[in-house]
């Protein structure tokens, strides 16, 4: 099993970012993907995460209305997009499958 995400990002205050995971040696559908993010000296935080195979979401609650996570099984590729970013938004952000698997991590930095 092997989870490649994107490179590191820069953004302003109030901009998006769409960070991806691309998935490889498993059955990509059958389990769910999560994000989950780690700031500056803080612990892990779950961001969301799909369902593969139905395209379900769930989001947790701080990041209502400004995250979007979504899937593309024909590349086996999972992205998340968190808008209106804030400087508290800069952390390294994770993709997880199956309690056990995990990217290399994307650094985001939210800086004016």
């Amino acid at each position: 099993v092997q989870l490649v995400q994107s490179g590191a990002e820069l953004r302003n205050p109030g901009a998006s970012v769409k960070i991806s995971c691309k998935a490889s040696g498993y059955e990509f559908t059958k389990y769910y993907i999560n994000w989950v993010r780690q700031a500056p000296e803080q612990g892990l935080e779950w961001v969301g995460r799909i369902d593969p195979e139905y395209g379900g979401t769930k989001y947790a609650q701080k990041f209502q209305g400004r995250v979007t996570i979504t899937v593309d099984t024909s590349t086996d590729t999972a992205d998340v997009e968190l808008s209106s970013l804030e400087f508290d938004d800069t952390a390294v952000y994770y993709c997880t499958t199956q309690g056990s698997y995990w990217g290399q991590g994307t650094q985001v930095t939210v800086s004016s």
